[in-house]
C-alpha cells in the first residue's frame, strides 16, 4: 500500500481529495510537510483510513486507491472469504466504469421514441374456434388446407361472423368457396356471383375492422374471373380444391 500511495499521490485532484487523520499517528509539524506526508501517511495505513479520505466529486486515481483500502478491509474482517475467491478479483477498470458519472443527454443525444404497443383486440375481434358449419367434409378439408388452418377441423368466429379458418402463422381470415362453378348456366353464375360479392366484402370489413388480412379462395379461375368482374379489390386465390 506505501508503494501504491507514493507512485498515485502526485496526480490526485488535491481539490477533489481531504485527509483527516482520525487517530492522531499522522499529524505531521508543518504545513508544506502535511501537504504530502498526511496523504501519503493515511493512505499507505489501510488500517486507520475508516472515515480519513473524502474524496469529493469523482477522481479515477482515488478511486483506484480506494479499491486497494476497501480489499485490504474485507481481507482484514473475512479472510476465509478471500482464500476462496484467489483469482477471481473483478478487473478495476470495470468497476470505475460503472462509477463514472454519466453526463446529461442532449436533444440530440436522445433515441426516437419505441413505437406503441399494439393495443389488445377488442373481445369481439378475437378468434373464437367453433365447428364448421354445413357438413361439408370437401370444402372442410379445403379450408383446412390451404391457409392452412391454424384451427383444423374448425371455422374461426369473429365479431359474429364465421370465417373459414384463420391461416396459420398470419394474422389473416380465409373465405372459401368449392362451387362447381364451371358447371352452372350463365343465369345461376350471375346470381351467385351478386350474392357472394355482397357476403365478401362483409365480410373483408370485418376482418379489416378487426385488423386482420382477408383471402378468398375460390375452386376454378372461371369462378375467380366472374367475381373479379364485378369488384376487382377482392383478394382471390384459386385453390384447386374439388367437391
Amino acid at each position: 500500500m506505501a508503494v501504491v500511495a507514493e507512485r498515485c499521490f502526485p496526480v490526485l485532484d488535491m481539490d477533489r481529495v481531504r485527509f483527516h487523520d482520525t487517530t492522531g499517528r499522522c499529524t505531521v509539524a508543518s504545513a508544506d510537510a502535511a501537504a504530502l506526508g498526511l496523504g501519503v501517511c493515511v493512505l499507505a495505513a489501510p488500517e486507520i483510513v475508516v472515515g480519513a479520505v473524502i474524496v469529493v466529486g469523482v477522481v479515477m486515481v482515488a478511486v483506484a486507491i480506494k479499491e486497494e483500502l476497501d480489499a485490504y478491509a474485507f481481507r482484514q474482517l473475512y479472510p476465509e472469504e478471500v482464500t476462496s475467491t484467489v483469482g477471481t478479483r473483478t478487473a478495476p477498470r470495470e468497476t470505475l466504469a460503472k462509477r463514472k458519472p454519466q453526463p446529461e443527454p442532449s436533444g440530440q443525444d436522445l433515441l426516437p421514441p419505441l413505437p406503441p404497443r399494439h393495443r389488445e383486440r377488442p373481445s369481439r375481434c378475437q378468434p373464437i374456434p367453433v365447428p364448421h358449419r354445413g357438413g361439408d367434409d370437401d370444402h372442410n378439408k379445403c379450408a383446412d388446407r390451404i391457409p392452412p388452418n391454424r384451427y383444423p377441423g374448425m371455422d374461426v368466429l369473429v365479431d359474429g361472423k364465421h370465417f373459414d379458418a384463420l391461416q396459420v402463422g398470419a394474422l389473416v381470415l380465409w373465405e372459401i368457396k368449392t362451387d362447381q362453378f364451371d358447371t352452372y348456366s350463365v343465369f345461376l353464375r350471375n346470381r351467385v356471383v351478386d350474392d357472394q360479392v355482397v357476403e365478401m366484402l362483409e365480410e373483408w370489413n370485418i376482418a379489416r375492422a378487426c385488423g386482420y388480412g382477408f383471402k378468398i379462395g375460390v375452386s376454378t379461375e372461371a369462378h375467380k374471373k366472374a367475381l373479379i368482374r364485378r369488384d376487382d379489390s377482392l383478394p382471390i386465390v384459386v385453390t384447386g380444391c374439388k367437391r
